[in-house]
């Protein structure tokens, strides 16, 4: 983590990632790998806010991340480790044999200058990518696909991992970071290790614009409003909640209530709910 001197009040808690390790200046990624996202702020095809809080940021490139990482059987070298404005990992540019090149999410530990490879023989090193099946008991994989040939859809995200706590009857028992154990078929693709950039979760913004650059606008709270605009609003000064039971803005109850559908096909891949 970088910590900066008090130079101001917003520079006094403020802290970033270091970027040591992140050697592609965006100018530098293959036009191939990169395009221009539309922006919506939150609002859907009508134009209304179906999402609150969203809108303005930086200008920003979308990189293509390969999340299937398909090309089994073909070693690729990485070339570097590159930040990615759309998510909090690292991401990694990767030259296969073949001279393609593609982003792949980036693992704690992988260093520029190394290999990694998918397919049934892959060594059991960092950021090689093979099936559920083959990897040992009490490993920590990432980017897991939860049906195969679709993809990674677990575990992206920067610092998070899953634990294989087993294999039995074609399934494979992972453990999720909310404590969930669940069962995924044991022939989906899952890529060994943690992902990158395990700091991101020590940030501290600092100063309100921070997050304005990210694309995050300013929530109001509930106790701030008027009556007719929230179930916290009203009264003289501070007042308590005034009901019973935590509720959104539209009424809907929070905090205990368990919002998943009762009947949900996957349900009984479920081992153990999360606490």
């Amino acid at each position: 983590m970088k910590i900066y001197h008090p130079t101001t009040a917003s520079r006094r808690h403020m802290t970033v990632v270091s970027y040591k390790a992140v050697l592609v200046p965006a100018k530098r990624v293959p036009k191939s790998l990169k395009t221009r996202i539309k922006k919506h702020a939150g609002r859907n095809n009508q134009g209304r806010i179906t999402v609150r809080h969203q809108g303005g940021g930086n200008k920003a490139l979308y990189r293509r991340v390969d999340f299937k990482q398909d090309k089994i059987n073909i070693p690729g070298k990485i070339e570097a480790i590159a930040y990615d404005p759309y998510r909090t990992a690292f991401i990694a540019l990767v030259v296969y044999r073949d001279g393609e090149r593609r982003f792949v999410l980036a693992a704690n530990g992988m260093k520029v200058g190394g290999t990694i490879v998918t397919g049934d023989e892959a060594p059991f090193e960092i950021g090689n990518r093979t099936k559920l099946s083959r990897i040992p008991v009490g490993s920590f994989v990432h980017n897991v696909e939860l049906s195969p040939g679709r993809g990674g859809q677990l575990a992206r995200s920067a610092g998070s991992s899953l634990q294989i706590l087993a294999n039995e009857e074609g399934y494979t028992h992972l453990k999720m970071p909310s404590g969930e154990v669940r069962k995924v078929l044991w022939g989906c693709l899952a890529s060994i290790g943690q992902v990158a950039n395990p700091e991101h979760s020590l940030v501290t913004s600092g100063k309100a614009g921070r997050s304005r650059w990210l694309n995050i606008r300013p929530t109001v709270r509930g106790s701030a409003m008027n009556p007719r605009d929230h179930p916290y609003g009203g009264g003289e000064g501070r007042t308590q909640r005034g009901t019973r039971r935590p509720k959104t803005k539209w009424g809907k109850i929070t905090g205990g209530h368990r919002t998943r559908r009762k009947k949900k096909w996957s349900n009984a891949l479920i081992v153990k709910r999360r606490k």
